[in-house]
């Protein structure tokens, strides 16, 4: 690309490097590194002057290292006379934090949002975010890629008998997502709430929890604006059998939907902790005899054991999620089960079309 830089910050060089490859372009040099007090220092190795930059940087597991390299990266960009500086951040840091979830709470990633603004930066790239209402945060453009196309790709290449699943949210919040997923591939899909409000219900068979089946619903809205703190319950060190035990003994799992002796696809945007998602497996494998099933998810953050804890659990067959959040190989070699889809290629394809002045709307439908 004529009059354009590419600079990869150091939170997932892997990405940033298959995104340059598929450009065509060499990463332009920059010095990263720390002084004896931990303070951040970025030396731009070469000009910039009137030229677009683009800078690669996802959220990691250093999360405010990166965040502060990322920002000083802008401003040397914006010191440095670039014409235009687009921050791509395949996974967008502090995106969790994108509501008052209680009063006396910040807003954080809106913080995050004007943090980048006032470094200087002129356009974002991320994918799939927390919660879409984010773009309104900015004061500049930002463009939000989907991964669906990709894993609707995947999920046809790599189940042949798909065309009788089932895609499954695991809460009311991920119903949007999951039903755009759901008529791309055009099979069904069903929701699972968990009701953390009531006593269990001990009355039905084996103490089990309730599971409704073929309920249809028609001419219903369900906004997306649900909060999903239920995400964070960790199990860690807790076995899989004694995982499903407290689940089903602290929560009423309610499934609305037919799932039986069906392949099913639990479907969000993150996978943190694992806890609720092994929950939703365990229901759907032991309680609605689903045939077998699969956990996809944008972001694969996966904090403390969770990649043990999937791993041990018999109820999951297949961890799917993309490289948009640096997986350590240490980590990966934790689990049998963990299958990445590669979304530079979708990347590096929304850089190109920026850079050129094309429409990138191109993307939100077709996996490159």
């Amino acid at each position: 690309m004529r009059r354009a830089k590419v600079f990869s910050g150091s939170s997932h060089p892997e990405l940033a490097n298959n995104i340059c490859d598929r450009l065509g372009v060499p990463p332009s040099p920059v010095v990263l590194k720390k002084f004896s007090n931990q303070e951040t220092s970025v030396e731009i190795g070469c000009s910039v002057r009137n030229e677009n930059v683009f800078i690669i940087q996802s959220g990691s597991t250093q999360i405010n290292d990166h965040l502060m390299e990322l920002l000083i990266m802008i401003s040397a960009c914006k010191g440095s006379s670039a014409n235009r500086i687009t921050a791509v951040l395949p996974y967008f840091p502090y995106s969790k934090q994108s509501k008052k979830k209680k009063y006396r709470c910040a807003i954080t990633a809106k913080v995050v949002a004007n943090l980048l603004s006032v470094a200087g930066v002129d356009h974002i790239i991320t994918m799939d975010l927390h919660a879409s209402q984010m773009q309104g945060f900015f004061n500049k453009p930002v463009d939000n890629l989907y991964a669906e196309p990709c894993v609707a790709k995947w999920i046809q290449d790599a189940v042949p008998e798909y065309i009788h699943g089932v895609v499954v949210s695991k809460n009311a919040g991920g119903a949007k997502r999951v039903t755009s997923l759901a008529d791309r591939l055009k099979i069904d899909f069903a929701l699972i709430h968990t009701d953390r409000t009531r006593e269990p219900r001990r009355n039905t068979p084996n103490n089990s929890t309730t599971c409704v089946t073929k309920i249809e619903v028609n001419n219903v809205e369900i906004v997306n604006d649900m909060d999903d703190e239920i995400d964070d319950v960790s199990t860690d060190h807790l076995t899989d059998s004694t995982a499903s035990i407290i689940s089903d003994a602290e929560t009423n799992i309610t499934l609305v939907g037919d799932v039986e002796g069906k392949i099913t696809f639990i479907v969000d945007d993150m996978i943190d902790s694992s806890g609720s998602f092994i929950a939703a497996a365990n229901h759907l494998m032991n309680k609605c005899n689903a045939k077998r099933v699969y956990v996809i998810a944008t972001h694969g953050i996966l904090s403390g054991d969770s990649l043990k804890e999937i791993e041990g659990c018999r109820s999951i067959y297949k961890l799917v999620v993309t490289n948009t959040f640096p997986i350590p190989p240490d980590k990966r070699h934790q689990i049998s089960k963990l299958v990445i889809i590669d979304i530079s290629a979708t990347l590096a394809e929304a850089i190109r079309r920026t850079h050129n002045g094309e429409s990138i709307s191109y993307l939100f439908d077709t996996a490159i």
